[in-house]
Formats: structure tokens, sequence, C-alpha cells
């Protein structure tokens, strides 16, 4: 079997389906909507006919039958194959277990946080604190009204995972912002007087200014 290529969650989705039941690609992608877990995986319809292709060409599924509706075109249902079955279990697998990396954008734009002066940079986490707010506040609603419903936590996990990722990164956020506007964060009268001279010093400098700051340790 060629190389394992693990980059792409839709292909374990696809995979995941067809370990329930045969299914041609517009049904995969339908029953993937209609479970919404098109709000966890990057879905497109372009991007799954190009995921099915892949995993046929390892060998992971295949075609099972053509099936023709009238006039519409022909739709080929896939099967999941033995070695496809061992690769989605492993691999979920090794994702349930195995932590990694996640480079977020938001990461990034902290790491590059001293680009922008410190009152806009306030000004802007507070957009992104209201933003949060209201992203929590549906998805508290979401799972209120699922459970409501009826809908069993098993089927969306994934959905509480990402309110609990949103309320501590607003809990961040916020404690973020309140250092800022007290200016307690340590190198703030730094970042400010870069700003407003429009020179910033190099690193070794940068370091000693914010060591002094600091005062004498013990």
């Amino acid at each position: 079997m060629p190389a394992r290529s693990r980059s792409n969650a839709l292909a374990l989705a696809v995979l995941s389906l067809l370990t329930e039941r045969p299914m041609h690609p517009y049904e995969m992608a339908t029953t993937l909507r209609s479970r919404a877990k098109e709000e966890s995986i990057k879905l497109n319809y372009g991007s799954l006919y190009s995921v099915v292709d892949s995993l046929a060409k390892r060998g992971l599924i295949e075609p099972a039958e053509t099936l023709r509706d009238g006039r519409r075109p022909e739709r080929t249902v896939y099967t999941v194959t033995e070695p496809g079955r061992v690769e989605f279990a492993d691999w979920l697998s090794e994702l349930i277990s195995v932590p990694v990396k996640e480079f977020t954008s938001f990461e990034a734009a902290l790491s590059m946080l001293p680009g922008l002066p410190p009152d806009v940079v306030a000004g802007l986490l507070r957009l992104r604190v209201h933003r949060l707010s209201s992203m929590i506040d549906g998805g508290a609603s979401a799972l209120r009204r699922g459970e409501s419903e009826g809908l069993p936590r098993l089927m969306s996990i994934e959905f509480e995972y990402r309110l609990t990722l949103a309320r501590a990164e607003l809990t961040f956020v916020e404690a973020l912002l309140a250092d800022l506007d007290a200016g307690t964060l340590e190198g703030y009268e730094l970042w400010r007087t870069v700003h407003q001279t429009g020179e910033m010093p190099p690193d070794d400098e940068v370091l000693a200014r914010i060591a002094a700051e600091r005062g004498p340790t013990n």
C-alpha cells in the first residue's frame, strides 16, 4: 500500500462514513452536512471528489457499484476495503491519543502583537471579546437545543470541545486586555514608546531595558 497521508481530515471523514455503509460522494457530502460536520471539517464538493479518488488509488476504498437515476449522471458507490478499515482505526486512534502543535492564526497574531500600538491592540481585543462572547452564547444555545431535542452528547461532543476552547480563549483575552488597560503588561512602556517615536531598538537593548524595568532579582 502507498505511504500514508494523514494531512486531510476530510479523508478520515470519508473513511468513517464508509465504515457505516457504502455511499456515493454526493451522499457523503449530504450526510456530513446533515450532521453539521462541516463545522469541524473543511468540506466542499470538489475537494471531496479529489479525496475519494486519492483514497481509491491508495486501495483504502473501492467502487462497489454504479447507479443511474433517470437523466442524472451515473454515481459510483464506494465501499471501504479492509486496509481502509485498519487505516481509519489507526488514524483516528492517533488523533485522539497524540497531542500535536496547532499553528493557529490567533497565536501567530499574538507573536507579532508589538507591530500595532497598544491602544489599537486594546480596541481590537475588545472587539474579539465581543465576538467570542457572541460565539459562546450561540454555541451554548445550540447545545441546549440539541439536548432538548434528545441529541445524545456523543453526537455533539466536538461542539462541546469547541465551546470549551472558546471560553478558555475568552478568559485569556480578557486577562490580557486588563493588563493592557492597567499598563501592567511587562514591556508595555517600551512598546508604547516605540510607537510614539517610530524607532525600534535592537533586540539586545530591548531585553536590557525590560530587565531594568524588572529591577534586581534575588
